[in-house]
Order: structure tokens, then C-alpha cells, then sequence
């Protein structure tokens, strides 16, 4: 049975609703070898920042118990570098291209806003306010309403009104729900969520942490049952925001109980590092699962898990 596969996001319609998670392949050339990337919705880009960074100290990774903790620090080259030789690949190669930004304050996020402003192949623009592993948590705006709200604010200032502004949201915080109504307020068109979550790990032979910037975002399927709850609280009090769902999905399976919990889309991040090929993968088997059940289109399974009956 064949089923449309097709989303929305704002303005941007996709013709699938896997997209890579921002950090797990840079800007999809590593990936390019392993699968056809324009065959998924979207590549989500690593994190731009204004400046190059040289990111946290080494060791960065370290695995755990279905899972693992990076402490990368938002490592980059900068915007210009991403604008000279990543994007042009992207256009390039018909991928299409959701951009993460990331600054150190709410003046750089409109500055970058502004930088792509009206530039060739930005599908989206997702608005890191969540990341966890930088040295300073002051960065995490999105574990505040008010700092979540007036760096949205910035960047709709600036950025290009045709071009929809995702918001990554953030698991650390007594209420996501309510981040979600200030971002939204502040002209977020959606969400994505969620971003890793704040861990540790102690090596048992040093006795000392394991990450050399000793706390660092958690991923993988360890953390999933938290980012369904995320998703569908979200969802119910914002039924009409598009949301893209991440946080452990290895399979099919996975995917389509964000989509049921409220997701329009999802990202694959993690499981990316031990298959390559997984976010086609995955689509073929969300396909597969819907078809199961017989349905013909995603979009009449997106929040399914609200529905009485």
C-alpha cells in the first residue's frame, strides 16, 4: 500500500518527514555516500555560530547505557565558512536544508538571522537555544520563558518572513510546555524537540569524569520515553504548532510514536554514528508501519494518541 509521506512545517511542505538531528552529520556530505540525502525530508546543519570555535575539551564522548554523552561545545568553522562551502553543496546536491544557529548572546542569534536573510537553499531555520554542552549554562536560554522569548523575538526581527523558524526546546525544565507558549508568542513558527539532556558519567578506573568538560547532552534511545511525554504535552496544548520530534529513534517504529504523540516530522540523530544509512532506513520503515495499519498519509496519524476512541 502506498502512503503519502508528505508534511508541513510552517510555510515548508516536505515530501518526507525524517530529517537528520543538527549535530550528527554536519551539513550531510559525510552522509551523501551511504544513502541519497535528497531522498529524506531535510538535513538538518550543525549549529552555525558568527565565529569559528574550537568547541570543549577532549575526551568529548563517552558511551552509556542506551546511549551516549557528548560535550562537542558547538564546535564549528562560523557563517562564513558554512555560507561558502556547506550550503552551495547542499543547493547543490537538491538536498534541502534546515539551518541550526547558535550564539553567545541574543544579538548574535539576529545577527546570524540577519546573515541569512534571503540567502539561496535555507528551507528553515532552527534556533538552538537549548544545547547543553557549552561551558557557560547561561547559553541555555530556552530554560527560561524570558530569555527563550526574547531570542525568538531577535530572530524573527531579522530573519527572512518566508522562511519558517523552528525552536529547539530543551528537556530541562519544570515546565516545556510553557517555554513552548513564549517561543510561540515570540513568532516561533515551530518546535523541535527534544535537545539532549544534561549528564554525567564517572570513569570506575580514574574515579574522575569521563568527559573532559565533565558534564555533557545526553542521546540516544535512553532518553526517548521523555521526549514522547515532551512531544505530547506539547502537542495538547498547542495542537495547530508543528513540532518536529527527536530523542532516540532507531527505527520505524520509533518514529511513528512521536508522530501519534503530535510530531509532524521527526529527526534522527544518535544512531546515526553506528548506521549511516539509518534516516532512509528509518523513513522506509515509517512508511511500512503506516501502511500495516492501513493508512495513506502521515498526516492523519500526527497527534493519533489524543484522539478518544
Amino acid at each position: 500500500m502506498a502512503v503519502d509521506l508528505s508534511t508541513t512545517i510552517g510555510r515548508l511542505t516536505l515530501p518526507a518527514p525524517v530529517l537528520t538531528a543538527s549535530g550528527c552529520a554536519a551539513a550531510g556530505r559525510e552522509l551523501d555516500p551511504y544513502f541519497d540525502i535528497t531522498r529524506i525530508g531535510a538535513i538538518t546543519t550543525k549549529s552555525i555560530m558568527l565565529e569559528p570555535r574550537s568547541g570543549r575539551p577532549t575526551p568529548r564522548m563517552a558511551e552509556t547505557p542506551s546511549g551516549m554523552l557528548n560535550s562537542i561545545g558547538l564546535q564549528g568553522p562560523g557563517i562564513d565558512a558554512f555560507l561558502e562551502h556547506d550550503l552551495p553543496w547542499l543547493r547543490q546536491r537538491g538536498a534541502r536544508a534546515v539551518v541550526s544557529i547558535a550564539g553567545n548572546d541574543v544579538h548574535e542569534f539576529g545577527r546570524l538571522a540577519r546573515r541569512l536573510r534571503g540567502v539561496e537553499g535555507v528551507s528553515a531555520i532552527e534556533v538552538n537555544i537549548s544545547c547543553p554542552n557549552v561551558a557557560n549554562r547561561g547559553l541555555v536560554f530556552a530554560c527560561q520563558m524570558g530569555s527563550a522569548a526574547e531570542v525568538m523575538a531577535e530572530v524573527r526581527r531579522y530573519a527572512d518572513p518566508t522562511v519558517p523558524l523552528l525552536a529547539k526546546l530543551s528537556p530541562d525544565v519544570t515546565d516545556i510546555v510553557e517555554i513552548a507558549h513564549a517561543v510561540v508568542d515570540a513568532g516561533a513558527d515551530g518546535l523541535s524537540m527534544i535537545n539532549t539532556m544534561l549528564g554525567m558519567s564517572i570513569d570506575p578506573v580514574t574515579l574522575r569524569p569521563h568527559l573532559g568538560g565533565r558534564t555533557g547532552g545526553l542521546s540516544g534511545p535512553a532518553i526517548r520515553p521523555v521526549a514522547v511525554r515532551a512531544v505530547y504535552q506539547v502537542h495538547a496544548a498547542l495542537p495547530h504548532v508543528p513540532i518536529v520530534g527527536m530523542g532516540g529513534i532507531r527505527s520505524g517504529r520509533d518514529a511513528l510514536e512521536f508522530i501519534a504523540a503530535g510530531a509532524s516530522a521527526v529527526s534522527v540523530g544518535t544512531v546515526i554514528f553506528n548506521d549511516p544509512s539509518s534516516p532512509l532506513r528509518i523513513q522506509q520503515e515509517l512508511h511500512d508501519e503506516l501502511a500495516a495499519r492501513g493508512f495513506t498519509s502521515l498526516r492523519d496519524v500526527i497527534g493519533i494518541a489524543h484522539r478518544e476512541g
